[in-house]
């Protein structure tokens, strides 16, 4: 043989396996094993059939290009799903996900540095522009092959035949059959690009239904509401804090003997209990998705969702509690940019990380400590002259990733303006080191989710003489590589005078700061008609179901 023929043999076959790899890319951890290799790709099929025939003319250079556009667009979208269903546990939705490209940015900036950030974006370019430009060469290695007239003949009629096991195969999902063909060893991409199709469609036909609900709302108009709470109320939001603490073994053994210490202490100090756990709308991230969620009784568990419920128009219970006499706030250390949607949240005051008094220095991502938050709520809100009681969200968000490094508890009265915490802050690796090692990673997630929850419990027992009703909830679980649980159960914790919380006695809640292993899980969008109905004198009877997700974008 020839070096001239050995050199187009290995050509094509260094071609084929390129065609073959960016076909059989997988789109969820799961499929991520060597077996994936020897998956065949009915479009691969296609291609190498096709490409011989098409041939290297001006009309095989056009359709070549559609191909390569096409193929690189379904291998970001199959990136963009590895990406959210190992984050989030779910796909990516094209309608609602693409902000997310910003906070992604931010979270990265945060953790390994402007420059570094900027260089992973850069370097993403160059990898789609490389693989652009190696899906041409591929395919034009292909239609440059010289094959015989009856060879022509069967590679067309092949390429025919396998396009159209394709075609029926697409035809199954947009008729939502059972797909005929799909067999161990045989894989479809086009299925990406036309899922993402059919997603699009679903998510357009559910936020139109999703609208209506919005405004079928039993509270709207009424008066009276929450007229059994005689002080503040703090919705506490712990970031990343999940049913994992107290299932998973690692995370249990050093959390449930934490709550049940912090149970009797505040019992000691007078105060009443009750736990239960959520389901929230999101795993692994996107906490405002679980903010809103809570505030306006819908399920809000895409950001296509969360946009619709700005623009509803529906009270949120903040916007129920500030006309019921409460001043309403936000107290929020992860905001650093403009938050234009708190003007439709129903927040009298909104506290963004600047407003907050904070001058010691950052914790990576995290711009301050939770201790310092709260004692910032206080300062700022709680110590107010003012007769008029404060209903406020607080994010504490100590417990976000990258949870290196973690704050201490010190004593309240040193806070300062926070440059107290200026040793801790530099203390430990960076999160590039420590995120080397799951492990170690899994640990300070541990710490952090510690962290959170004695400042809690530090926070109600300063306030026990005249303590506020509390909230406390997860917004969501860690990634599921982090939490070793892929459920969306968080705790729930109300903490306050015990003739307070009698009120939510029928609830069937367990006492203190555990929740009961069987007891039924909420929906995270029932609270706030729970609330408005435990807390009202006369609330109106027949509320509607809450709003759920029906594709989970």
């Amino acid at each position: 043989m020839s070096l001239p023929f050995l050199r187009a043999a290995g050509a094509a076959v260094l071609a084929a396996t390129l065609l073959h790899v960016v076909l059989i890319q997988p789109n969820h951890p799961a499929a991520m094993t060597w077996a994936a290799l020897a998956v065949l790709s009915l479009e691969w099929v296609v291609l190498l059939l096709a490409l011989p025939v098409i041939g290297d003319g001006r009309t095989g250079r056009l359709l070549r290009g559609v191909l390569v556009v096409v193929l690189s667009v379904i291998v970001v979208l199959k990136t963009a799903d590895f990406a959210m269903f190992t984050s989030f546990m779910r796909g990516f939705n094209p309608v609602g996900d693409l902000p997310l490209m910003e906070a992604a940015f931010r979270l990265l900036w945060g953790s390994v540095g402007l420059w570094a950030a900027i260089g992973a974006v850069i370097g993403a370019v160059v990898v789609i522009l490389g693989l652009t430009a190696s899906l041409w060469w591929a395919m034009s290695v292909w239609a440059r092959l010289s094959l015989p007239r009856p060879a022509h003949l069967f590679a067309g009629g092949g390429a025919v035949l396998a396009l159209g096991l394709a075609v029926m195969d697409v035809g199954a999902i947009m008729a939502r059959w059972p797909l005929p063909f799909n067999a161990p060893g045989a894989a479809f991409t086009a299925r990406v690009g036309v899922e993402r199709a059919v997603l699009v469609r679903d998510t357009i036909a559910d936020l139109r239904a999703f609208n209506e609900l919005a405004r079928a709302d039993p509270f709207a108009a009424q008066s009276g509401l929450l007229d059994r709470i005689d002080r503040d109320v703090l919705v506490i939001f712990v970031e990343s804090y999940g049913r994992t603490s107290l299932d998973t073994p690692f995370y249990a053994e050093e959390h449930r003997p934490l709550l049940a210490k912090a149970t009797k202490r505040l019992e000691q100090a007078g105060l009443a209990m009750r736990s239960a756990y959520l389901d929230s709308p999101t795993r692994g991230g996107q906490s405002w998705l679980a903010h809103a969620t809570f505030a306006n009784g819908m399920r809000v568990d895409g950001q296509a969702r969360y946009q619709a419920a700005i623009a509803s128009g529906r009270e949120t219970l903040f916007h129920i509690a500030a006309r019921s006499g409460f001043h309403t706030a936000a107290a929020m250390p992860a905001i650093t940019l403009d938050w234009p949607e708190a003007d439709f949240m129903g927040f009298d005051t909104v506290l963004p990380a600047a407003d907050l008094g904070y001058r010691g220095l950052p914790f990576n991502w995290v711009t301050m400590p939770d201790q310092f938050t709260l004692a910032a709520l206080d300062r700022l809100l709680r110590n107010d002259a003012s007769d008029q009681r404060l209903f406020a969200q607080v994010a504490l968000i100590s417990s976000h990733a990258p949870w290196v490094p973690i704050p201490r508890l010190i004593p309240w009265e040193d806070l300062g303006d926070g440059s107290v915490f200026n040793d801790m802050a530099m203390s430990d690796d960076r999160p590039d080191v420590v995120w080397r090692d799951h492990d170690r990673v899994r640990a300070q997630y541990r710490m952090s989710i510690t962290y959170a929850m004695e400042v809690i419990v530090d926070y109600a027992l300063r306030h026990a003489d005249d303590p506020p009703l509390m909230i406390v909830l997860g917004d969501h679980q860690a990634a599921g590589f982090i939490a070793l649980d892929e459920r969306s159960d968080v705790p729930v914790h109300l903490i306050g005078p015990p003739d307070l919380l009698e009120h939510v006695a029928d609830w069937g809640w367990a006492r203190g700061m555990i929740p009961e292993q069987a007891s039924p899980v909420l929906p995270m969008e029932a609270m706030r008609d729970l609330l408005l109905e435990a807390f009202s004198t006369a609330p109106p009877t027949g509320a509607s179901l809450p709003v759920t997700s029906m594709n989970g974008g």
